[in-house]
């Protein structure tokens, strides 16, 4: 069974570390019973930017695994006052919480946290920045593993917004580690030359007919601001999964997103739940994902 102090980075997990928890997540959607120390344990959940996805499906982890959540709503707590993230976790983990879960927009905030000395409650990054977001990772590479078995030669097309994506990061590092053979696309100014190592850029329509797997992003545009220069359908029309570029994937090829989705514009909107898609699916997983998560950070403790 796989045992960590924290769950911040697929960068920091070993090969056999990543294996172990999809092999675990697998047992848990069969109805495996969770393996936790038996006392009280307590979670909360600080998310600083907004989400549905991830902030519920780790509740509902959470539930399943028996824990018990101390909710934390950073408009009601001393953040509002000018507290540091440090100093509220540092208080959480005073007064007993064992884990917190986080999402919070500067790249990297969880290094000051797991090296503290004064910090003993475990770390699990919900998404930090445009940096990483690890358990998003693990919950599409489940996706993968339970489509085509392994990874080893597969080829994955990850469009879209890569430049602001922690989805894009963490995937790719990933699937190039696992065998998997990555390219990129949508607009090049969007790319940043860090992706390099990991893959090539090509237009969407030359990765039609070769990919295994076509990974679309969500447009950003928070993070964007008032520099997105596409409207809706330009965007769509050159960059995204339109419903003629569908037909010419090949047969056994599925679709991906993170979501939310912006329909019509990273991928039709009668693409969401087609035949090929394995968007809900990715949201399904997702529950089961993070219960091998946070079942092997309480196994660390």
């Amino acid at each position: 069974m796989v045992k960590l102090k924290h769950f911040v980075s697929v960068e920091e997990l070993s090969n056999e570390e990543i294996l172990g928890l999809l092999s675990r997540a697998g047992e848990f959607i069969n109805g495996a019973k969770p393996n936790i120390p038996d006392k009280q344990i307590f979670v909360s959940n600080l998310f600083f930017e907004n989400s549905t996805r991830t902030h519920q499906s780790f509740m509902v982890a959470q539930r399943k695994l028996g824990l018990d959540m101390l909710p934390f709503d950073t408009s009601h707590s001393s953040v509002t006052k000018g507290e540091t993230l440090y100093d509220t976790v540092l208080t959480l983990d005073a007064i007993g919480v064992n884990v917190c879960v986080i999402r919070h927009p500067e790249d990297r905030y969880y290094e000051s946290l797991i090296h503290a000395d004064t910090i003993n409650c475990a770390i699990v990054n919900g998404g930090d920045g445009s940096g990483q977001h690890p358990s998003q990772c693990l919950l599409d590479l489940l996706t993968i593993q339970q489509e085509f078995g392994s990874f080893e030669g597969l080829k994955v097309a990850i469009v879209g917004d890569i430049s602001h994506s922690r989805v894009a990061r963490s995937n790719a590092q990933m699937l190039k580690r696992l065998g998997a053979q990555v390219f990129f696309s949508g607009p090049k100014e969007w790319f940043d030359d860090s992706f390099s190592e990991y893959g090539e850029h090509k237009t969407i329509d030359e990765l039609l007919d070769i990919v295994d797997v076509m990974m679309l992003l969500r447009v950003q545009h928070e993070r964007h601001g008032e520099d997105t220069t596409f409207s809706k359908e330009e965007y769509h029309n050159q960059y995204g999964l339109t419903v003629e570029r569908a037909g010419k994937l090949k047969a056994n090829a599925i679709i991906m997103h993170p979501a939310p989705v912006n329909r019509d514009v990273e991928l039709a909107d009668q693409l969401v739940e087609a035949p090929q898609a394995r968007i809900v699916k990715q949201m399904t997983n997702g529950v089961y994902a993070r219960m091998a998560i946070l079942e092997a950070v309480l196994q660390g403790e």
